[in-house]
């Protein structure tokens, strides 16, 4: 079997003395989509930040193609190829969008991914390219976000709440749009709250509940039932 590209062997994850993830086991194979799911607290959000450098942890529990990555800083983890889109969408407020989309570039990696290529992807942003990101919508935020990281050009990208604070209107357009983003062997972890949207973009699905995995298994697969457990262990 070839070797997952991401690797999450026993990863414990701490803020200070309180543990936010015990001993979670989790691959992403070449090309897959992974959708996280879990309630608030879960430690989704942490596990995403272990992942990505923004919280370190111990260096074997965090694989990526053979390397251990756990205790490596965000931009030497970016560097390697895994960007991630945050929380919150956290924009460079006195940046305009165009700016904010270079600065996903400076990690220096070559593939097919410019400003161009987001433009293409996203029209609006390019009509809106000179105006500072504050001014967008919440939707057009998130679409900056996501731009900002394709401009890293990663061979693993992280979608943490993708549509939180979105309509679906919206959430719908950028779901639209995955396919070309997630293409050509790009692997993709996706956290979401909305259960039925997570099962139909992802070929497996993870539920985290009170730090530990509840389920795993293939998204057109799993129950509701098996769902509902998960999330509240009854």
């Amino acid at each position: 079997m070839p070797e997952p590209v991401l690797s999450l062997r026993g990863l414990d994850a701490f803020y200070g003395d309180f543990q936010a993830l015990y001993g979670v086991d989790m691959e992403v194979a070449e090309g897959e989509v992974l959708a996280i799911i879990g309630a608030n607290g879960a430690g989704k959000t942490t596990l995403m930040r272990s992942v990505s450098g923004l919280l370190r942890n111990a260096g074997p529990q965090v694989v990526y193609r053979g390397r251990e990555i756990g205790a490596l800083r965000a931009d030497q983890v970016a560097a390697l190829g895994i960007a991630l889109v945050p929380e919150g969408r956290q924009l460079f407020p006195s940046l305009s969008v165009e700016e904010n989309l270079i600065i996903g570039g400076r990690v220096g990696r070559k593939g097919p991914w410019s400003l161009e290529a987001v433009f293409r992807l996203f029209p609006i942003l390019e009509e809106r390219r000179s105006v500072p990101s504050t001014s967008l919508s919440g939707g057009q935020q998130q679409m900056v976000a996501i731009g900002r990281a394709l401009m890293a050009n990663p061979d693993l990208i992280l979608f943490d709440e993708i549509s939180l604070g979105l309509a679906p209107v919206v959430i719908n357009q950028i779901y639209d749009q995955l396919p070309g983003i997630v293409g050509e062997g790009m692997s993709a972890v996706i956290v979401e709250q909305d259960i039925s949207k997570a099962l139909a973009v992802s070929g497996r699905v993870c539920c985290l509940q009170e730090g530990r995995v509840s389920l795993e298994g293939r998204s057109d697969e799993v129950s509701r039932e098996a769902i509902s457990h998960a999330y509240f262990g009854s």
